[in-house]
């Protein structure tokens, strides 16, 4: 039994936070029923290219929505919303990512879904949230790493503020979401009443400044990014240039720089003042920068993986070809088959949670349906 079997979720949502939360819960084993309206084409990351399995049927969008159900209804239309309500019956939560002022205008909070159920969760996730200045502006996840600080603490010091490769915001916020989410069916299960839950792209974003935001928020202290994509504290904890290419080090602890020291065997470089404390070793770290790279400068990346691997935290630096040609995701299932009809072959990321050391199953998600008697028994 997966862990969220009996679960009956229905989820208005596109692109990336709700439908990548919404696919945990539906790999946990929920019913997680997908309302998109045919009409329109349905979710628009559908029609995300450059790669497609069929028309409307993109290669991301099945990374976004795997083991999920897919059923076209209009709630703007009395026929929709008869047959989203027959729905919110049967359900356990009602989950969308609209903009913040679109699920009062079409009636998907708790107020207008009590009476119908009253342990009915509903979940908002907007770009600014509800009930406030913004909540009908239009939002994604570079517009948050921009607002919120996190691209001035990415890159390097010296060029553009960069974002995160990857849509992180979008990631975190589905997730946070889902989190809330399913605190809150735990709670409507005991006082058999539901309730509204909320999660903001802005809200996470700002959230994951961290340790930045603490420091700002009680000491004034304005953290900016650093070279080598380094921590903001404690040094070294950076990429190094190797005979051949690029490391990451990270000495966190003194007994980690001291290992780093021992394997290295400068006697110039272990004597030096300048590095003695990690105090001494963040004031000088530009100076720390040029003598590791020396230092590491002299071997190639394999020779530092070799004798440092096991003795401090090490990894290479490496592109995305690389990252997903490594031999050690196949060692651990992380890359998995996923059928498709289009596509027997086709291969997805496998999801990250694990249950009694197993990798859960994925199913590609199943086309759009006309009709609702397609695709769900209510």
């Amino acid at each position: 039994m997966k862990p969220l079997e009996g679960l009956r979720i229905l989820s208005i949502e596109q692109f990336a936070a709700g439908p990548y939360g919404s696919m945990f819960l539906a790999d946990m084993g929920a019913e997680v029923i997908k309302i998109e309206n045919k009409d329109i084409g349905g979710d628009p990351a559908r029609f995300m290219g450059p790669y497609f399995l069929g028309t409307g049927d993109s290669l991301v969008f099945q990374g976004w929505n795997t083991n999920k159900q897919s059923v076209s209804l209009d709630l703007k239309t009395p026929q929709g919303r008869a047959e989203f309500e027959q729905l919110v019956a049967g359900a356990d939560a009602v989950v969308n990512n609209l903009r913040g002022d679109q699920p009062g205008k079409l009636k998907l909070e708790y107020k207008d879904l009590e009476a119908i159920k009253p342990e009915i969760v509903c979940l908002h996730i907007s770009a600014y949230g509800r009930h406030n200045s913004r909540e009908a502006w239009p939002g994604y996840d570079f517009l948050m790493q921009a607002e919120s600080g996190l691209m001035d603490l990415t890159g390097d010091p010296e060029g553009e503020p960069a974002r995160f490769g990857a849509s992180v915001i979008d990631y975190m916020t589905g997730i946070t979401g889902m989190l809330g989410l399913l605190g809150a069916i735990r709670r409507a299960q005991i006082t058999k009443k539901g309730c509204d839950v909320d999660v903001s792209l802005f809200d996470v974003a700002l959230h994951q400044l961290g340790y930045a935001g603490t420091w700002y928020l009680n000491e004034g202290h304005a953290s900016r990014r650093l070279p080598r994509g380094a921590h903001l504290s404690v040094t070294p904890v950076q990429t190094f240039k190797t005979g051949d290419g690029w490391i990451y080090i990270m000495c966190m602890t003194d007994k980690f720089w001291h290992a780093l020291l021992g394997v290295i065997g400068d006697p110039v470089l272990t004597a030096d003042e300048r590095f003695k404390s990690q105090k001494l070793r963040a004031e000088h770290r530009a100076e720390l920068t040029e003598a590791l790279d020396t230092a590491f400068g002299k071997k190639p990346t394999a020779h530092w993986l070799q004798v440092l691997t096991g003795v401090l935290p090490i990894s290479p630096v490496l592109n995305v070809r690389q990252a997903l040609d490594n031999p050690f995701l196949q060692e651990i299932d992380m890359v998995k088959d996923v059928p498709h009809p289009a596509d027997p072959e086709m291969k997805l990321l496998a999801n990250p949670i694990r249950f009694d050391g197993g990798r859960l199953e994925q199913v590609a998600c199943r086309p759009l349906a006309a009709a609702l008697a397609e695709a769900v028994t209510v």
